[in-house]
């Protein structure tokens, strides 16, 4: 998929997926491409970007293989690396087209036993996704997977699957996370609804919300400790691209 690149002193090596849009894609469109560029403007560096899809091995084969130094976003707490202090803050949202007239507020609304339901189906952690775990406990099972993080093949599915088969009514209701879902949303011509989940489910326990950051390695603390530096001075300018990118964002906690 990629080589390792010699390493300058004046290089940042960034873990990018090659095509993960909003997030990053091999044409450096997506916003961490974009807050990228910001951390390396900041330390007088260049962007050598590492390209490894988000499929199964991802951090073997980039970050903890050493053949790239930095994640751009990583959940805070995220434990195979060590991450930064926090840039922002989202959630999931059920996604469902407007003229349907659905009123979804919570994961316990009666209807939703009777809806085509879509969820991300497999995380980092080779786990179910949030979502797909409350619903279950809940007893609503048969969910439309997308975005099957086991399956080999990148080009397999595209991010934006789960929102364009709400758009096209192939399903009823999506339950995506903020920054996907608030990025296609406004790229389909059918006007879709987003509400946001709560920071935790009170059902199942599971938390919906979370906090994101960069990540390095857990030897890497100078790193670390130059990218919090960096997330201080630019912050203004990192939640500016996130906006631009239509991310939905929720106060982070203290």
């Amino acid at each position: 998929m990629a080589s390792a690149q010699g390493r300058a002193p004046s290089d940042l090596r960034v873990c990018a997926d090659p095509y993960d849009m909003p997030f990053s894609n091999n044409q450096e469109e997506g916003f961490e491409n974009k807050i990228a560029h910001v951390v390396a403007r900041d330390l007088n560096a260049t962007v050598i970007n590492y390209w490894w899809p988000s499929r199964r091995g991802v951090l073997r084969n980039s970050i903890l293989g050493g053949f790239c130094d930095v994640m751009i976003q990583a959940p805070v707490g995220f434990d195979p690396v060590a991450t930064t202090k926090p840039y922002y803050r989202s959630t999931y949202y059920f996604v469902y087209r407007a003229d349907r007239g659905l009123g979804l507020r919570s994961l316990d609304d009666t209807i939703l036993k009777h809806l085509k339901i879509g969820v991300n189906m497999i995380g980092y952690d080779y786990t179910n996704t949030p979502p797909a775990h409350a619903l279950g406990s809940r007893g609503i099972v048969g969910l439309v997977g997308f975005g099957n993080f086991l399956n080999p093949d990148p080009m397999a599915d595209h991010p934006e699957d789960i929102v364009h088969a709400v758009a096209r009514d192939s399903i009823a209701v999506a339950i995506v996370w903020g920054p996907l879902a608030g990025y296609w949303v406004k790229r389909e011509s059918v006007p879709l609804t987003m509400v946001a989940l709560p920071d935790t489910d009170a059902v199942s326990g599971m938390r919906f919300a979370f906090d994101m950051a960069m990540a390095v390695r857990h030897r890497d603390k100078a790193l670390k400790a130059t990218l919090d530096s960096v997330i201080d001075r630019r912050r203004p300018e990192i939640t500016a691209i996130l906006e631009q990118y239509s991310v939905p964002m929720i106060q982070m906690r203290p």
